[in-house]
C-alpha cells in the first residue's frame, strides 16, 4: 500500500494475509474473508463486486463516476470499535468512505472505502485493529 495510487483489493487482501495465523476463506459463494482463530477480521466481498460485506450488492450502483472501474468499489468490512458508537467515529470523521455493515454493523462492523478521504495508512492501522480485536476475543491456546 503505498502513498501513490490508491490501494487495490489484492494488496489490502495480502496485508490481512500477513497477519500470523490469517487464512483466507469463501464461506458465502465467493465473497472472500481473512479469519483468524476460525473469525472473521475482515471482509473483502468478491472480486467482481463492488463492496466488501454482504450490502455489496445493494451499493453498487452509489460510487462515483469519477474513479476508475477497477478502484470504484475497493472497500473492506473491518471491526472498527468495541460497539456502535465507537464505531461510529469512522462515520463521523468519513462520511462518504465509511458504513455501517450491514447485519454486523450493531456490533461495530463498518465497511471502508479505499481511493477517498481515508488515507492507506489508516486503513492499514484498521486493519490492524480489527484483527487485534479478534485475536483479543480468542480462547489462549486458539491465538496466533
Amino acid at each position: 500500500m503505498s502513498g501513490g495510487a490508491a490501494v487495490t483489493r489484492d494488496e489490502l487482501l495480502a496485508y490481512c494475509m500477513a497477519k500470523p495465523g490469517a487464512w483466507q476463506d469463501e464461506p458465502w459463494e465467493g465473497d472472500v474473508v481473512v479469519k483468524v482463530g476460525g473469525k472473521i477480521f475482515a471482509f473483502l466481498g468478491s472480486e467482481a463486486g463492488p463492496e466488501a460485506g454482504p450490502e455489496a450488492e445493494a451499493q453498487a450502483g452509489s460510487q462515483p463516476e469519477s474513479q476508475p472501474e477497477s478502484q470504484a468499489g475497493v472497500a473492506v468490512g473491518l471491526k472498527c470499535g468495541r460497539n456502535r458508537e465507537v464505531a461510529d467515529e469512522w462515520l463521523a470523521r468519513y462520511p462518504d468512505d465509511a458504513s455501517v455493515m450491514a447485519y454486523i454493523g450493531r456490533a461495530g462492523w463498518n465497511t471502508l472505502r479505499a481511493g477517498g478521504a481515508i488515507p492507506d495508512d489508516e486503513l492499514r492501522e484498521a486493519i490492524d485493529a480489527s484483527y487485534d480485536a479478534v485475536v483479543s476475543k480468542l480462547p489462549k491456546k486458539e491465538r496466533p
